[in-house]
């Protein structure tokens, strides 16, 4: 029988993202960023159970399209406050987890709805902080708002009893769901609304509570978000927000009360964590589970045969959003031979037009700053090395005169499938050029790295595109269109190899990563 929630709400759809080709709203979003400057002096706590600690000294947020300026402040906790945070989420577990499912999705429902209502703001908390264009913040908030959506009737579908088959004994057989226990969630920056929100919401909504340690580089993003759920009735505990750097974090994947991990970020990050959780502490009396959404080195393969114009488009679009800075960006635009100088050619146009600068001051900007000066050293010594290893700059490869940490999309070729620039992620505004001999190399080439997140193929030959199906080893997989901007519900993510655990995230084996199945018997 259908839930009340499930009578009153409709299937599920996903937000639509804005052009602000509309004046209403583009003068709407630029007043939220006016708004969202003037607070620049806001102190964001720390947040344990129901508790808001600010342990000075506070800490800025620089953004990076303007180092001088800051998008607010934060505390930074210790390994003392996250025993803490764990002790109160384990507390509040204790009355969450036998909150009914509904009463959960319901959180998620009203929390979509509020999001949706202050789309602006949230806009431009990532506009600032993190340096997003305008409609590249838009559909961030638009997947955040997919997945509370999403999420909530995932939890309905699997709330109560899960029927089994019937039993040749006289019994009453199901099974249910049961929630873990207490979770860290720790999300990126580079979806430092959506991936955070769905991370975190996830592991609530199926009954465990969480410890949230955001980014350092998008903090403020992440405290207004637990600001929203505080405000809308989450209870003490469910969500402890611990900002805090490296060792907090070991700290917290460590504790012996942790029972999950969920992560997004690099390979290197999430390969120790898994090394670490995986060594059971005294007083440990699980295995902890990890969920791992890692890195990509992703390629769009161009056969002979595709459109060229879309495939320039795709590769674009793909590898200079956000400025690169996307574990799904195109990395590596894989081309067969025949058509490869004229594909390039194509590319370059269209390089050569993308507008760089502050999308804090200029709503029509494609190409933003990267996240921070450790990113625009490594990223420069990433375009310096692949020019010492024969690497030809067709376009770019320079930091762009602007006073913020700006770098110029790029693009490499004569780039050698064994090349440093094609094996290693940069997650920056770099594309790899690749000229393959036929389209039997170019999927050699693809498969080529320890990756295997997303992948595009351009070919009008339905047997190249089976092939590619069969043969193009990644999570994610899109033909004849770019290789980003999964939707909920619609392209559930993940990678294999090094690119993570493939966790499907907006897809439906998600939740199913923050239960556990217990089967029940009932004679009769």
């Amino acid at each position: 029988m259908a839930t009340v929630l499930e009578k009153t709400h409709p299937p599920f759809r996903n937000e639509a993202v804005r052009t602000f080709a509309d004046p209403a709203e583009r003068a709407a979003q630029a007043a939220a960023i006016e708004r969202f400057l003037t607070q620049s002096e806001q102190r964001y706590p720390i947040i344990i159970g129901a508790e808001r600690l600010t342990p000075e000294p506070a800490v800025p947020s620089i953004t990076p399209a303007d180092p001088d300026r800051h998008a607010g402040w934060y505390f930074e906790a210790t390994p003392q406050l996250a025993d803490r945070a764990i002790a109160e989420a384990e507390n509040a577990f204790a009355s969450w987890s036998h909150v009914a499912w509904e009463e959960r999705a319901g959180l998620l429902f009203r929390a979509a709805a509020a999001m949706r209502a202050r789309k602006d703001d949230f806009n431009a908390s990532m506009i600032v902080e993190v340096g997003k264009p305008w409609v590249e913040a838009d559909a961030d908030t638009a997947e955040a708002i997919d997945f509370l959506e999403f999420y909530a009737r995932e939890a309905l579908r699997l709330s109560g009893r899960q029927p089994a088959v019937p039993s040749p004994l006289p019994e009453e057989n199901w099974l249910e769901y049961l929630p873990l226990g207490v979770g860290v969630v720790l999300p990126p920056w580079n979806f430092p609304l959506a991936i955070m929100a769905g991370m975190t919401t996830a592991a609530i909504v199926t009954g465990n509570t969480v410890v949230l340690k955001p980014s350092p580089d998008s903090t403020i993003i992440a405290a207004r978000f637990v600001d929203l759920l505080i405000e809308l009735g989450l209870p003490p505990g469910v969500v402890n927000f611990l900002p805090g750097g490296a060792e907090v974090g070991e700290h917290l994947v460590e504790h012996s009360r942790t029972r999950f991990i969920s992560f997004t970020g690099s390979m290197a990050v999430g390969l120790h964590i898994n090394e670490v959780a995986a060594k059971p502490r005294e007083g440990q009396i699980w295995i902890k589970r990890v969920v791992a959404e890692m890195g990509g080195k992703d390629a769009v393969v161009v056969a002979k045969d595709g459109d060229l114009d879309a495939a320039a488009d795709g590769i674009v679009a793909s590898a200079f959003g956000f400025s690169g800075q996307k574990c799904s960006a195109a990395s590596r635009a894989i081309v067969e031979e025949p058509i490869y100088e004229a594909l390039k050619a194509k590319v370059l146009e269209r390089v050569a037009k993308l507008q760089i600068g502050n999308p804090a001051e200029n709503a029509s900007v494609d190409v933003g700053p990267v996240v921070n000066e450790k990113a625009y050293q490594r990223i420069q010594k990433a375009i310096a090395r692949a020019v010492e290893e024969g690497g030809r700059v067709a376009a770019g490869g320079k930091p762009a005169e602007l006073a913020g940490y700006f770098i110029q999309p790029t693009v490499v070729e004569n780039v050698t499938p064994e090349k440093t620039l094609a094996q290693e992620e940069v997650f920056g505004p770099v594309l790899a050029f690749i000229k393959a001999r036929d389209f039997d190399d170019a999927l050699a080439i693809a498969n080529g790295t320890k990756y295997g997140l997303t992948g595009a193929l351009y070919s009008s030959d339905p047997e190249k595109l089976e092939r590619g199906v069969r043969e193009f080893h990644v999570g994610n997989l899109y033909m004849n269109r770019k290789c980003t901007g999964a939707l909920v519900g619609v392209h559930p993510f993940g990678g294999f190899n090094m690119s993570g655990t493939d966790s499907k995230a907006g897809g439906h084996d998600y939740l199913l990563l923050f239960v556990q199945a217990k089967s029940i018997a009932k004679k009769r």
